[in-house]
């Protein structure tokens, strides 16, 4: 039976009125422009690049794991600019949200508890999950509601995160606070197994959760929602207004997420030292890249080595987006001894994809449309077969950046034609989000092995998204 089609006040309306409690499997009863395009507001508080600021410690996420663990998104209030209140939505309380740690081979039972005015459901973007346990705009419970997870965390050692998924409102609430990292683990990586590779553990290794926000005078957060997207004046890290850590002479690994709304970053470290690139979304690479800048676009990751066993006591080093011009992070070397040794050789084993059985093409239309479709929440738009290796084309139709990110699969990016004209280093290996610019067409290699059901593709420039830029398909 097809479910009817709704419009946004309808959408909303009769999903707040499913408060009740669901489980996995059960129905829900109803059911941009580029960064140099955009021109931001000056910040009320100083942190961006060349601003005088007083720095704060960076925040580090506590940490958890995932079995019988209650995730509960609420309104709260966190402490990011000096002397202010921010009113905030959390999960768990927390800006950003607990990093989960999960190993591979585990399981993963998880109640989300929706506390919210909105409906909500939480992604795991990038795990590989059975449709029930995605988090599918269809699957929104609404406030006071829950929703039971119940999966294997089956896959490679990774940076993921999670993040809310509900039609029309995934910008705001991600806006608002809603977001954590979550690291898998196994044998290769760090955490199952010893440590094979020698990577940094402990203190050693630190997500960073990179976003903008603007605030008002009083410390409020500023947002709009219109379709062009939404580029905060300020950047934090994980949750931290003009951050800084205090680092030994040894080596660092970091989780870099981009978890904007809509906002590129041109990465880069001030005394011109390079990252030491070991993984992006889908873990580790099959080698190491020394790279002097990484580009990350909203919901890519990317798994880098820093190396400060030079940095003596007094020494700082700023981690900047060389776009906006913001000093994003701040290092501080403490001369204290450190440890750490920067890998070589092989890192992983990534089998090519090859051999495509069958093309499709996808066209990512001015801000609302592939394919020239606004996002039909009831429709299945096309079928995958399981098991078989197809080649997928995005092409940007106007109002680029684009990051395309698929559910329920990693896939492989196989040429870049047009505007930057290349692969990078970082889209090597597995990817689930791959950004592509106005005048560029990308391909990748696809193949889905883990399970069969009803997945999403979209534009992870979130305000595209709500606006539409996402289709439904079936894997058969």
């Amino acid at each position: 039976m097809t479910p009817p089609k709704l419009s946004r006040r309808e959408f909303v309306r009769t999903a707040a009125l499913t408060g009740g409690s669901l489980s996995i499997g059960g129905i829900v009863s109803a059911c941009g422009v580029d960064n140099h395009h955009h021109m931001p507001t000056e910040p009320a508080f100083a942190a961006g690049g060349g601003q005088a600021a007083a720095r704060s410690p960076l925040r580090i996420p506590a940490s958890t794991t995932p079995g019988g663990f209650v995730l509960r998104a609420a309104p709260g209030t966190a402490s990011i600019v000096p002397g202010k209140s921010t009113p905030t939505w959390m999960y768990n309380g927390q800006f950003p949200g607990p990093t989960i740690v999960a190993g591979s081979g585990t399981r993963a039972t998880v109640t989300f508890e929706n506390g919210l005015p909105q409906p909500s459901i939480t992604h795991w973007h990038g795990l590989l999950v059975d449709s029930p346990n995605d988090g599918h705009p269809r699957q929104v419970v609404g406030p006071g509601g829950s929703y039971s997870y119940d999966f294997p965390v089956n896959q490679r050692a990774a940076l993921d995160w999670y993040h809310p998924h509900p039609h029309m409102m995934t910008g705001e609430q991600v806006y608002r606070g809603l977001a954590g990292a979550l690291i898998v683990r196994d044998a290769v990586d760090t955490g199952l197994a010893g440590n094979p590779l020698g990577l940094p553990v402990g203190g050693y290794e630190i997500p960073l959760i990179i976003r903008d926000a603007s605030f008002d005078s009083r410390g409020n957060f500023q947002f709009s929602n219109k379709s062009s997207g939404f580029w905060g004046n300020t950047p934090l890290v994980n949750g931290t207004l003009a951050p800084y850590l205090d680092v030994s002479r040894g080596v660092y690994r970091f989780r870099l997420l981009n978890g904007c709304n809509a906002r590129v970053l041109r990465l880069a470290l001030t005394n011109g030292a390079t990252f030491t690139l070991i993984g992006n979304d889908g873990g580790l690479l099959d080698q190491v890249y020394a790279l002097s800048e990484i580009t990350a676009a909203p919901g890519e990751r990317f798994d880098v080595l820093v190396d400060f066993r030079s940095l003596g006591a007094g020494g700082t080093v700023m981690l900047r987006d060389a776009d906006a011009k913001w000093d994003v992070l701040e290092f501080r070397g403490t001369g204290a001894a450190g440890a750490g040794t920067l890998p070589t050789g092989a890192l992983s084993t990534i089998p090519a994809l090859a051999s495509p059985a069958t093309s499709r093409r996808f066209t990512f239309d001015g801000m609302t449309r592939i394919n020239g479709k606004v996002y039909d929440i009831s429709a299945i738009e096309f079928s995958v077969p399981f098991d078989v290796t197809e080649r997928w084309t995005f092409v940007t139709n106007g109002n680029g950046p684009h990051p395309v990110h698929v559910h329920g699969v990693v896939f492989q990016v196989q040429s870049r034609t047009g505007g930057r004209g290349r692969v990078y280093e970082w889209e090597r290996g597995w990817k689930d989000t791959v950004l592509v610019h106005d005048g560029e067409t990308v391909e990748v290699l696809i193949r889905f092995t883990a399970h069969r059901g009803l997945y999403i593709m979209h534009c992870h420039q979130l305000a595209h998204e709500d606006a539409g830029m996402m289709a439904n398909f079936m894997v058969v």
